[in-house]
């Protein structure tokens, strides 16, 4: 058993090596976003948390909606946009948005301006969950297993 533990500085917490789960062809969009895995340091299993760091120019993801996770984000310094559906609404130090499961209201955070965006994000782990994108050629659907298989909007497996 390996020992966690008790407490960190989120920010000095290394950042996930894989930048994306995405397909190579979608990565660049996201840009130089940089994420901690806090939720995963201390082995919470029921919900994810991670600080995620946008220079200017990232995106927290591809613009998405999930089908059975819920979605909390805090902005913890600097500022951002959040897109959503309804179009742009700006986001700075101290703000807060959630995103309910099943409203297909697709959400990603951008960040426009010229200094760095630091927010918080916790999310469920549902298993067999379907995620869409739609503005890019990209749909998660559950697999047998219960993880993820990335496909074309067609169906076609990514991987």
């Amino acid at each position: 058993m390996s020992q966690r533990p008790i407490a960190v500085t989120a920010m000095e917490v290394p950042p996930r090596a894989r930048l994306s789960g995405y397909p190579a062809d979608l990565v660049a969009k996201i840009g130089d976003r940089e994420k901690r895995t806090l939720g995963d340091l201390f082995g919470l299993r029921n919900f994810g948390v991670n600080i995620t760091r946008l220079p200017p120019g990232a995106a927290s993801a591809l613009r998405h909606a999930h089908e059975k996770q819920d979605e909390f984000v805090y902005i913890v310094a600097g500022s951002c946009t959040l897109v959503t559906d309804a179009g742009d609404t700006p986001l700075s130090a101290g703000m807060c948005a959630g995103f309910p499961a099943g409203t297909w209201d697709a959400h990603h955070l951008v960040n426009r301006g010229d200094a760095d965006c630091v927010y918080l994000e916790v999310g469920d782990r549902t298993l067999f969950e379907r995620v869409i994108y739609p503005d890019d050629d990209l749909d998660i659907r559950p697999g047998p297993d219960g993880k993820s298989v990335y496909c074309r909007k067609d169906g076609t497996p990514v991987f």
